[in-house]
């Protein structure tokens, strides 16, 4: 009998090891009876196992390279996933997220990662995840947390000055102090067409410090932009749901419409990226370099370390070529769906070694070395 509790004392002890150095030592500690009793059997695996029952519609969603070069990635399902370089840890509810739908996730100035979820704000400070109070400034401010109006934060950001930025179900607020505010309850902004601000999917602050804000499904505002003064809206390939914008290294502003696929705004004009029916290279040069033809859906861009653009191919029910594509400034280089599947994307993200992380439908998570897709996701049946 002693022998027998001896041995469960190292293997605990040895449980506790394991998660604790995942993710770089950032994780939430645990006791043996939590260890004991939790659901939460992901502690260090290879793969994204799904233990919450979720769907073939549910996604790998938003992704993070933390500044200790963890991955992140955020599920509509499944919770959130830490990938240290070898090992996967899961957090759910169970562990203090607010909800297992994870819609959007930001590493702040200090360190900090913050998952927002279909139920509010979770901060996990490389200890433990805690639920962020909603708490409203002032009796003209709706955001609330209680059990009656539930908060779905689909966008996070931080400013250059610290502030942090949250696009809600309620409409854009900002973060100071440990309180919340509404970004348009602000006599000093010119909103002339009364902007609402709602849905937003993506934040971003340029270098010449305009904030610019993506109406996600809902919305219909297109891509708004604020310079400190005036907000304005633009829909320049006519789609007023753009659900993904990227700011490059040379300070063009990449935007991907639900509709009619990427464009880019140079600082004084908007240049389409798609055209006509498909999904094809460039055959012929033409103004603006289109880089890409076709009538396409959504996708996330993201720039790797070279300074290439990276683009995702056809949708589930568009034609053309799928896949991703890489964009070097001149010409596009498409990576067919061989070994990603006919699989709808929804993030990408760069890993210290340059690999490209994508996240896709089914809770599927795929890395392309350059040349070949490797599957770090568990099936789920349809």
């Amino acid at each position: 009998m002693i022998k027998y509790l001896f041995s469960r004392q190292i293997i605990y002890c040895l449980l506790i090891l394991v998660f604790y150095n995942s993710c770089n030592g950032q994780v939430k500690t645990k006791s043996t009876d939590d260890l004991k009793n939790t659901d939460t059997i992901t502690i260090g695996t290879p793969n994204l196992l799904k233990i919450q029952g979720s769907r073939f519609s549910d996604n790998v969603h938003c992704s993070l390279k933390d500044k200790q070069g963890n991955l992140w990635f955020g599920t509509t399902g499944e919770g959130v996933y830490c990938y240290d370089g070898k090992l996967f840890t899961q957090f759910t509810i169970k562990d203090g997220l607010s909800n297992n739908s994870v819609w959007s996730v930001l590493e702040d100035n200090i360190g900090n990662i913050w998952f927002g979820t279909s139920d509010g704000l979770s901060k996990f400070d490389g200890k433990e995840i805690v639920t962020v109070p909603l708490e409203k400034t002032n009796s003209n401010n709706t955001l609330t947390s209680n059990s009656n109006s539930r908060v779905t934060i689909g966008a996070m950001m931080q400013s250059k000055n610290g502030t942090l930025w949250f696009g809600t179900n309620k409409g854009v607020y900002i973060y100071k102090e440990n309180l919340f505010s509404a970004f348009l309850n602000n006599d000093s902004i010119v909103n002339k067409n009364d902007l609402q601000l709602k849905s937003v999917e993506r934040m971003l602050e340029d270098k010449n410090g305009n904030i610019w804000f993506c109406s996600g499904m809902g919305g219909g505002e297109g891509v708004c932009r604020y310079d400190g003064k005036f907000i304005t809206s633009y829909k320049p390939n006519g789609d007023a749901w753009v659900p993904y914008t990227l700011e490059d290294k040379t300070g063009n502003i990449w935007f991907s419409g639900r509709e009619y696929g990427y464009f880019r705004f140079d600082g004084k004009t908007f240049t389409d990226f798609t055209e006509n029916i498909g999904f094809s290279p460039i055959v012929e040069e033409k103004v603006g370099t289109i880089c890409l033809k076709g009538k396409v859906g959504f996708g996330p861009i993201l720039e790797d370390k070279a300074g290439n653009i990276w683009f995702t191919g056809k949708m589930s029910r568009f034609g053309g070529v799928g896949g991703i594509w890489r964009y070097d400034g001149k010409s596009c280089t498409n990576f067919t769906q061989d070994g990603l599947g006919d699989s709808i994307v929804w993030c990408m993200v760069e890993d210290k070694a340059g690999n490209i992380w994508i996240g896709t439908s089914n809770t599927g998570l795929y890395r392309f070395d350059g040349k070949t897709f490797t599957d770090f996701s568990e099936k789920a049946s349809k």
